[in-house]
C-alpha cells in the first residue's frame, strides 16, 4: 500500500495523462488563438510590430503551435489513457505524467521564445516530446501486440517527421519545407481521426442503440472501406514530403473523402441528433470528409484555396472530434454519466461554425478579412473557453467513484471485432 501511494500522492491533474493533457490542450489552444488574433489585430489597426518573441513567421508559429502543440498533446493524452486499456498496462505513474508534461511545456517555451535561442536548441526541445511519448506507447503496446493498435507508432513518426520538416527549415538546414512539415502534421492528425473517429464512432452509436433496446439497423462498417479510408488518409501523408503532383494527391484526396464518408453513412448518424455526445463525434468525422474534399478540389484547381481545405481539416475536423473526444473520455474516467452537459453541446457547434466561417468567409466577403478571422477565432476561444470551464473541475478532482475501475464503454477501446456483429464492450 506504501508502495502504491508513493506514486499517486500529489496534484489530480498529474494523476493520469487525460487530466493533464486535456486540459493543458485546450489551455494552449485558447492561448495560442489569443495570440494570433492579436498580432491580426495589430494589423487590422495598421500597426506594426517589430518584434514579437518566436523566430517563425507569425503564420507559421501559428500552424505549427495548433499541430504539433495543441494536435500532439491531444494525441499524448488520448493514447496514454487508450492504451493501457487495450493491453492490460497499468496506467502511466505520476511521475512519468509530470516528466512528459514538462517536456511538452518545454517545447512550447522554447517555440513561443525562439528569438532569443538557438535554433538548433529549439529543434531539440520540441522534438523530443514525440520520441518519449512513442516510448511510453510502444513499451505499452509490447505487452500485447496487435497491427491494428502498432500503427499509431507509425503515426507518431510521421509526426515526429513532420515537425523536423519544419525545424530544419527554421534551421537554414533546408529550404522552404516549413510548410511541407505543417501540411504532413495536419495528415497525419487527419489520418488518426480516420483511425480511431472509425473505432469510436460507431461503436458508441451502437453502445447506445442497444441500451435503447434497439436491436436491428444498427451501425455497421465494411472491412473494405475501413481499409480504403484509412489506407488513402496514411498514403498522402507519405506522399507529402516528396512534393507529388497535385493531381495525383488530388485523386488521393477524393478517394479518402468519399471511403471515409462511405464509413461515416452506415453509423446512423441520424438516430443520434438528440444526444450531443454522439453527434458531435459524427460531425467531427463529417468535416473530417469534408475537408479531404475540400483538399481535393484544391489540388485538382477547381476553386478552392489552400487556406481553406487546410481549415476545414485543421478547425472542423481536428478541432471538433478533439472536442467531442475529450469531453467523452473525461466523463468516462471520471466516473460520470456520459451525457454533454448543456455548454458542451454549444461549444460543439461553435467549433463546426468557426471551421465554415474560416474556410468560406473570406471568399463570400473578400473585403472582411479581418472581421472573418476574429468572428472565426472568437468561436474556437468562446468553444474551448468552455470546455475548460465545465472539464477544469472534473481533471482537478478525484475519481466520483473513487474505488471503482473505469467501467466498460467509457474510454476510447478498440473494436475488437466487426460492427456487424453484436458487440458488448
Amino acid at each position: 500500500m506504501t508502495a502504491a501511494l508513493k506514486f499517486t500522492r500529489g496534484p489530480n491533474v498529474l494523476s493520469e495523462g487525460f487530466r493533464f493533457f486535456f486540459l493543458a490542450a485546450a489551455i494552449f489552444s485558447a492561448f495560442s488563438m489569443i495570440v494570433w488574433l492579436g498580432w491580426l489585430a495589430i494589423h487590422a489597426a495598421q500597426g506594426m510590430l517589430t518584434q514579437v518573441p518566436f523566430a517563425a513567421p507569425p503564420h507559421e508559429w501559428h500552424a505549427h503551435e495548433m499541430i504539433y502543440g495543441f494536435g500532439a498533446c491531444v494525441v499524448a493524452g488520448f493514447l496514454l489513457t487508450a492504451v493501457p486499456s487495450w493491453t492490460g498496462a497499468p496506467p502511466s505513474r505520476m511521475t512519468f505524467v509530470s516528466a512528459i508534461a514538462a517536456l511538452w511545456i518545454a517545447g512550447r517555451l522554447a517555440i513561443f521564445l525562439s528569438s532569443y535561442l538557438p535554433a538548433t536548441l529549439v529543434m531539440v526541445v520540441d522534438v523530443a516530446f514525440i520520441p518519449a511519448l512513442s516510448l511510453k506507447i510502444l513499451l505499452n503496446l509490447l505487452k500485447r501486440p496487435k497491427p491494428q493498435n502498432m500503427m499509431f507508432l507509425g503515426l507518431l513518426t510521421l509526426l515526429l517527421l513532420g515537425n523536423l520538416i519544419v525545424h530544419l527549415d527554421w534551421t537554414g538546414v533546408l529550404e522552404d519545407t516549413a510548410t511541407r512539415g505543417l501540411l504532413v502534421g495536419l495528415l497525419t492528425l487527419s489520418a488518426l481521426i480516420s483511425v480511431l473517429g472509425g473505432r469510436v464512432t460507431p461503436a458508441f452509436t451502437r453502445n447506445a442503440l442497444l441500451r435503447l433496446g434497439q436491436e436491428s439497423d444498427l451501425p455497421e462498417t465494411r472491412p473494405w472501406l475501413e481499409v480504403l479510408g484509412i489506407g488513402s488518409a496514411i498514403l498522402l501523408v507519405l506522399l507529402i514530403p516528396f512534393d507529388p503532383y497535385e493531381r495525383m494527391l488530388a485523386v488521393i484526396a477524393g478517394i479518402a473523402a468519399v471511403s471515409n464518408g462511405l464509413r461515416l453513412s452506415g453509423w446512423r448518424t441520424l438516430k443520434m441528433l438528440d444526444q450531443p455526445i454522439l453527434w458531435s463525434l459524427h460531425l467531427g468525422f463529417a468535416m473530417l470528409v469534408a475537408g479531404y474534399a475540400a483538399l481535393a478540389l484544391h489540388w485538382a484547381g477547381l476553386g478552392i484555396g489552400q487556406a481553406a481545405a487546410v481549415h476545414v481539416l485543421g478547425v472542423g475536423a481536428v478541432g471538433g472530434m478533439t472536442l467531442a473526444v475529450m469531453s467523452r473520455a473525461i466523463l468516462g474516467h471520471t466516473g460520470r454519466p456520459l451525457v454533454a452537459p448543456t455548454p458542451i453541446a454549444y461549444a460543439y457547434a461553435a467549433v463546426a461554425v468557426a471551421a465554415v466561417v474560416r474556410s468560406f468567409g473570406v471568399a463570400v466577403m473578400p473585403d472582411r478579412y479581418y472581421t472573418v478571422m476574429f468572428v472565426a477565432g472568437g468561436l474556437w476561444i468562446a468553444a474551448y473557453g468552455l470546455f475548460i470551464w465545465v472539464y477544469a473541475p472534473m481533471v482537478t478532482s478525484p475519481r466520483l467513484d473513487a474505488d471503482a475501475n473505469v467501467s466498460p464503454g467509457t474510454g476510447p477501446e478498440p473494436l475488437k471485432r466487426p460492427l456487424v456483429q453484436r458487440q458488448n464492450q
